[in-house]
């Protein structure tokens, strides 16, 4: 845990870019080390979720669901960062399709842009983000690092 002051970035992806591989891309070329989604709105042609249900308990089973048809973004939030190196996120979607119905779940990837994804991200400059794995959850996790002790 930690406490640092931010900046505030601001991007856009254009129609057929991938969310997850582009804020990815955007976090390693600007060499952040950690950062929180502020905000998103935009729209989507297709998505690959993880649902709720996936643990350490159930290893095999497949808890991903694959949807291929116009989202609106209602909200994106989560963390970024390259504090151990490789760039890494962790991020929850929520999209509404024509209809009014909402899904929402953990972004696998696979979040085609339709016609833009505006995304706000702040930098916490005093801080980096390591993704460990964590025996209780199965999962590499995050571990929040001061600056100072990432280098």
């Amino acid at each position: 845990a930690g406490r640092s002051g931010g900046r505030f970035w601001a991007l856009r992806l254009k129609p057929g870019e991938e969310l997850k591989s582009a804020l990815l891309g955007y976090v390693r070329e600007r060499g952040i080390r950690a950062a929180a989604v502020v905000t998103c709105v935009g729209s989507l042609t297709s998505a690959r979720l993880r649902m709720a249900g996936a643990d350490s308990a159930s290893p095999g089973e497949d808890h991903t669901k694959a949807f291929a048809e116009r989202f609106e973004i209602t909200s994106l939030v989560g963390t970024a960062g390259i504090g151990g190196g490789a760039a890494t996120c962790h991020l929850h979607i929520s999209l509404s399709d024509r209809a009014g119905r909402v899904v929402g779940g953990h972004v696998v990837g696979d979040c085609h842009v339709f016609t833009t994804a505006e995304i706000v991200l702040v930098e916490l400059e005093e801080l980096a983000f390591c993704r460990e794995h964590d025996e209780a959850t199965g999962y590499p996790e995050l571990f929040v690092r001061s600056v100072s002790a990432a280098h």
